[in-house]
C-alpha cells in the first residue's frame, strides 16, 4: 500500500530568516526620507497610511482597521481621533497633524470612501481592510526604499517612533503611557526600552 506523504510535508515557518524581538523606532531622518520617497513616487495611499501610523501610535491590527469615520467623518481629516484598541478594548486618543491631514485628504480625492468602509481597503474591495500581513509587507517596502534593513524594522517601529521621541524630549512617561494605550506604566517602560534607574527617577515624579 502506497502512502501519500504530501500531507506530512512541513511548511516553511513564517518567521524563517527574520530577526525576532523588539524592533527599534525609526529616526526622524528615516521618517522624512520615507515620506519624501512616497511623495516622489506619487503613492498617496501609502503616504497617508505611513503618516497615520506614525501619528496614531497604534498597533498594526488597529491601523488597518481604521474606518473612514474614525479619521474623516465629514469627508476630510480631523485633527484628533479616538479608536478602540482590539487588544485591550480600551479607547485611545491621538493627534492627526497637519501634514498627515493633508496626506489623508489627498488620498481621499482619488479613493472615494463611504461611512462604514475601511480607510485603507484590501484587495477584496472597500468592505475589506488591508491585512496585517499586507501592511507588514508595505512597511518592508518603505524601509528598503530608503536603504534600511527590513529585518531590523517592522510595523512596531512605526508605533514606537513618535512615542520614543515624546519620551526623549519630555521625560513624561505617563503621557506616553496614555498615548500608547498601555494599562500599566511598566509596559511602557519595557516597550520603550528605558533604563531602569531612569524609569524609576521619572516614575517617582508621576502620580498615577
Amino acid at each position: 500500500m502506497q502512502i501519500d506523504n504530501s500531507q506530512f510535508i512541513q511548511r516553511e515557518p513564517w518567521n524563517k530568516g527574520k530577526l525576532m524581538g523588539q524592533k527599534p523606532a525609526l529616526q526622524p531622518k528615516h521618517v522624512w526620507a520615507i515620506r519624501t520617497k512616497l511623495q516622489l513616487d506619487g503613492k498617496k495611499r501609502d503616504l497617508a497610511l505611513f503618516n497615520l501610523a506614525i501619528d496614531s501610535k497604534l498597533r498594526g491590527c488597529d491601523v488597518v482597521a481604521l474606518k473612514i469615520e474614525n479619521i474623516a467623518p465629514h469627508g476630510y481629516a480631523i485633527d484628533r481621533a479616538t479608536v478602540r484598541q482590539k487588544k485591550t478594548g480600551r479607547p485611545v486618543k491621538f493627534e492627526v497633524t497637519e501634514l498627515t491631514r493633508q496626506s489623508v485628504d489627498d488620498y481621499l480625492t482619488i479613493h472615494k470612501n463611504f461611512p462604514g468602509h475601511f480607510l485603507f481597503a484590501g484587495r477584496c474591495g472597500k468592505n475589506k481592510s488591508l491585512t496585517t500581513r499586507q501592511y507588514a509587507r508595505l512597511v518592508d517596502e518603505w524601509v528598503i526604499s530608503v536603504g534600511l534593513d527590513p529585518a531590523l524594522f517592522g510595523t512596531h517601529s512605526l508605533r514606537r517612533t513618535k512615542a520614543t521621541l515624546i519620551y526623549r524630549q519630555t521625560g513624561n512617561l505617563r503621557a506616553v503611557q496614555l498615548l500608547l494605550g498601555h494599562t500599566k506604566v511598566e509596559s511602557t517602560v519595557r516597550y520603550l526600552g528605558i533604563e531602569v534607574d531612569d524609569a524609576i527617577a521619572i516614575a517617582e515624579k508621576i502620580d498615577v
